[in-house]
């Protein structure tokens, strides 16, 4: 069985919900045959989400580790291209902590790349009827934080990695006035495209 871990975020600075933890709280361990989904929901913590989330994958040992987070001001489904090794917000985590000009790992590289197919699963994103197109970087807050920290863990192993932004929801609209938002269902839709497009290649290899 091929075995997706999907984690998502809980909401921060101050918002009510967190599309990406409303996504992954929507699928189900069954939803794609074939596949066995584990999901999660990261707290938004720069010194306690990559700990959580290296946990998941010692845990469950997955195939395959996507993670989604909420970026606001997007128009599609946004798979990240590069981590980069830098935490730099103007905005404090959901402890309060604020990091500017932050190396995450010393030792490490400047930037890793997803392992994730991110142009096939664009394609299939787009094939299923929901926008999609690329992004190059996460960023350089939280959701950039797991990405690197990941990345950096996981180089030279086997378990195909990456990270995806979502829009933000129309639950939303009132706190983000004139910004873009996508349904829920768009979101999963999307989410599942995901793990047939990795699930396929992995049966093809």
């Amino acid at each position: 069985m091929f075995r997706v871990l999907v984690t998502g975020f809980e909401p921060f600075n101050n918002a009510k919900l967190n599309p990406s933890e409303e996504l992954v709280r929507s699928l189900k361990a069954d939803d794609v045959p074939g596949a066995h989904i584990i999901t999660a929901v990261l707290p938004v913590v720069y010194s306690k989400s990559a700990q959580g989330l290296l946990a998941l994958i010692d845990e469950h040992q997955p195939d395959a580790v996507i993670c989604f987070g909420q970026a606001e001001g997007r128009k599609s489904i946004t798979p990240e291209r590069f981590a980069v090794n830098l935490d730099d917000a103007s905005i404090s985590d959901n402890s309060g902590s604020i990091r500017i000009d932050h190396i995450i790992q010393p030792s490490g590289e400047t930037a890793y790349a997803s392992t994730l197919p991110v142009k096939e699963l664009i394609a299939a994103i787009n094939a299923s009827g929901v926008p999609a197109s690329l992004s190059l970087s996460a960023g350089t807050f939280v959701c950039n934080h797991i990405f690197y920290e990941m990345q950096h863990a996981l180089r030279g192993k086997s378990i195909l990695s990456g990270f995806v932004h979502v829009p933000l929801m129309p639950e939303q609209a009132n706190d983000f006035p004139g910004l873009f938002t996508m349904e829920l269902d768009q979101m999963v839709l999307a989410s599942k495209a995901l793990i047939e497009t990795l699930l396929a290649k992995n049966q093809n290899e």
